[in-house]
């Protein structure tokens, strides 16, 4: 069962719809027209309730990736994610020492680990 009322309710109204019908076709009328009703009322209380589903602002402005190392493929590994709203900040994932970097602005041209001490990258035009 999720974690979410709205569509628990939704779900759950359609299946007394459901089986009203059934007990309607069953001849049940009484037990067909408590179900049935039952089953409206909790699709209108799920329908008017307001969706819980994904991040809120704060969550989505505060989100940090997790620390890990990356695997090695030959080469020094790195991760970055900057961001497209205001303040435009960098997340940078170093992959041999795993630890996270948090750089205001886009991402620089070059950056060298402050944990390990590891250039990442350098794509200045020499």
């Amino acid at each position: 069962m999720s974690r979410n009322p709205r569509e628990n309710l939704i779900l759950g109204g359609f299946i007394c719809i459901a089986f009203g019908a059934f007990f309607t076709v069953a001849g049940i009328y009484t037990l067909a027209s408590t179900v049935g009703v039952g089953g409206i009322l909790l699709f209108i209380v799920g329908m008017s309730l307001k969706s819980n589903i994904g991040l809120s602002e704060d969550d989505v402005r505060n989100w940090r990736p997790s620390e890990g190392q990356l695997p090695d493929a030959g080469r020094v590994m790195y991760r970055v994610d900057v961001t497209i709203d205001e303040p435009i900040e960098s997340t940078i994932v170093c992959g041999p020492c795993g630890k996270v970097t948090v750089f205001p602005g886009p991402k620089p041209a070059s950056f060298i680990c402050q944990h390990c001490n590891v250039e990442l990258w350098n794509t200045e035009e020499e």
